[in-house]
C-alpha cells in the first residue's frame, strides 16, 4: 500500500488513489485474497487512522481563520449540500426515472465531503504549500467538517427509511433528525468556551509548567485522553465522531500559553526537547509518536478500507458505465461550483468598500478592473471546489445503508451511485495535486493565501 501511494502521489499528484486500488484488487470486490477476518481488522485499523487523519487536523487548525471565515464556510458547505440533491433529482428523478425517495438517497451520498479525504488533501499538499495556514485552507476545512456533520444526519434519516417502509414501529424523525444537529451545535459552542474560561486557564496556570519535565510522555498521555474523551462524548451524544476527533484536536492547541515565556513557544521540536524549561508542542509530539504509523499503514489502510466497499465486477456494464459517468460530471459540477463563493464574496467586500469611498460612476476601465482584482481568486476557487468533490466514505457509507437497509434504492441506481462516489473520489484529490503543483505558491502567496499567526 505504501508503494501505491507513493507511485501514485508521482505520477497523478494523489497519493490516496493507490492504496484504494490496492483496497479494491485484494479485497472483495475483484480477487479477493485477503480472509474476511483480515478484511474486518484492516477496516478497523483504517477508521483508526481516520480518527487520527482528522485529530492532526484539527491539532494543526488555525482558529482564527476558521473563526474569520465561518459564515463564508456556511455558505459554501449549503450549496455542496443542496446543489448535488437538486440536480440529481433533474438528472435521475427526471431523466432515468429513478423513485423520488431514491433520488433523495442517491442525491444525499453525493452530497457529502469525505473528511478524511480533505485532511489528507492537506497533509500531502503542505510540501508546497500549507493549506492548514491558508484562508483558502480554512474555508475547506469548515465546509468540509460542516458536510460531515449533515452526512450524519442524513445517514441516520435513510437508515430509518427501512422501519417506515416496513411498518414497523414509527421513530420520532424529529428527533431522530434533531438529535445530531443539536449535539454537533452543542459541542461546537461548548468546546470553545469552556477551553476558553474554565480548561486553558487551569492549565496554563498549574500544569503546563508540570509538562517541562516530561516533555513527551506528558504529552502523549495528555492527548489520549482528551482524544477518547471527545470520541465518547461526540458518540454517546449522537454527532459524528470524526466531529469529536476534530474538536479534540482543536481543543488542545488552544491549551498552551502564547507568551513568548511560555513552555509551548519554541521555533522547533529540537528546542522543547533540548530546553529544560521548555516542551516540545502536541504536533510535534503527533510526529514523534503517530505520524509515522499513520502515513505508512493505519492511513492507507483506511483509503484500502473504501476500495474494500466497491463493487468492482459489477459497475462493468454498459448502462451502469455510462449513467454512472454523466452523473459524476453533474456530481463534481455540483461540489467545484462551491469554490466561486471566494471571488463571489471577494467581489461583495469591494463593493462595501467602495460604497463607503463613494466612487465616481462605473466605466469600461473600471469594470475591467474589477475583474483583474478578481482574477486572483479564481485559481483558489478552484482550489476549494476540487478539495471538495472527494465522497469517499461518507458518500459510500450513506448509499450502502439506502441499498441494504431499505428497499428504496435499486441496483441500477446503487451502482450509478458508486460510479459517481468512486470518480469524484479520484478526480478530486488528482485536480488539486496538479493544482497545488503548477499554482501552490501562487495562491500561496494570494489574498487567500497563507496568513501569518498573531503574536
Amino acid at each position: 500500500m505504501s508503494l501505491a501511494e507513493h507511485f501514485s502521489a508521482i505520477f497523478i499528484r494523489a497519493g490516496i488513489i493507490g492504496p484504494i486500488v490496492v483496497g479494491i484488487i485484494y479485497g472483495v470486490p475483484l480477487a479477493n485474497i485477503l480472509e474476511h477476518n483480515w478484511q474486518e481488522t484492516f477496516l478497523a485499523l483504517g477508521y483508526i487512522g481516520l480518527i487520527l487523519i482528522i485529530f492532526e487536523g484539527g491539532l494543526s487548525a488555525r482558529m482564527d481563520l476558521l473563526k474569520a471565515n465561518f459564515v463564508l464556510s456556511m455558505c459554501g458547505a449549503a450549496t455542496g449540500v443542496i446543489l448535488p440533491i437538486s440536480l440529481s433529482y433533474m438528472l435521475l428523478f427526471l431523466g432515468f426515472g429513478y423513485g423520488a425517495v431514491e433520488t433523495f438517497i442517491i442525491g444525499a451520498a453525493l452530497s457529502a465531503t469525505s473528511l478524511g479525504t480533505t485532511f489528507a488533501v492537506i497533509s500531502g499538499a503542505s510540501k508546497t504549500v500549507d493549506l492548514a495556514q491558508t484562508r483558502v485552507g480554512a474555508v475547506l476545512v469548515s465546509a468540509a467538517v460542516i458536510d460531515d456533520v449533515t452526512g450524519l444526519v442524513m445517514s441516520s434519516v435513510i437508515s430509518q427509511l427501512g422501519t417506515l417502509s416496513g411498518g414497523g414501529s414509527q421513530p420520532n424523525l424529529g428527533w431522530l433528525i434533531g438529535r445530531p444537529i443539536l449535539a454537533s451545535a452543542l459541542m461546537a459552542i461548548l468546546t470553545p468556551v469552556l477551553s476558553k474560561y474554565v480548561f486553558a486557564p487551569f492549565f496554563r496556570h498549574y500544569v503546563e509548567r508540570r509538562f517541562a519535565k516530561y516533555d513527551h510522555l506528558s504529552n502523549i498521555v495528555l492527548m489520549i485522553l482528551v482524544l477518547c474523551a471527545f470520541l465518547s462524548v461526540a458518540a454517546y451524544a449522537g454527532t459524528s465522531v470524526l466531529f469529536g476527533a476534530f474538536l479534540a484536536g482543536s481543543f488542545l492547541t488552544y491549551l498552551p500559553s502564547k507568551h513568548p515565556e511560555g513552555p509551548f513557544v519554541v521555533m522547533s521540536r529540537e528546542e522543547g526537547e533540548r530546553e529544560k524549561h521548555k516542551s516540545p508542542t502536541f504536533v510535534h509530539t503527533f510526529e514523534c509518536y503517530v505520524l509515522d504509523a499513520l502515513q505508512y499503514v493505519l492511513g492507507p489502510l483506511f483509503f484500502a478500507s473504501i476500495g474494500f466497499a466497491i463493487p468492482f465486477v459489477q459497475l462493468w456494464t454498459g448502462e451502469a458505465i455510462w449513467k454512472g459517468v454523466v452523473y459524476t460530471l453533474l456530481m463534481l459540477i455540483g461540489k467545484v461550483v462551491v469554490g466561486f463563493w471566494l471571488p463571489i464574496w471577494q467581489f461583495f467586500k469591494r463593493e462595501q468598500g467602495n460604497d463607503e469611498e463613494k466612487p465616481e460612476a462605473p466605466t469600461d476601465s473600471s469594470k475591467g478592473g474589477l475583474v483583474s482584482r478578481l482574477k486572483p481568486s479564481l485559481q483558489p476557487a478552484l482550489l476549494l471546489g476540487f478539495a471538495m468533490v472527494a465522497r469517499g466514505e461518507i458518500g459510500l457509507l450513506i448509499v450502502q445503508i439506502g441499498y441494504n437497509e431499505t428497499s428504496y434504492v435499486s441496483e441500477a441506481g446503487f451502482l450509478t451511485a458508486i460510479w459517481a462516489i468512486l470518480l469524484n473520489t479520484i478526480l478530486g484529490p488528482i485536480a488539486v495535486g496538479l493544482l497545488v503543483k503548477y499554482r501552490g505558491q501562487r495562491i500561496g502567496e494570494g489574498e487567500w493565501g497563507l496568513v501569518k499567526k498573531d503574536s
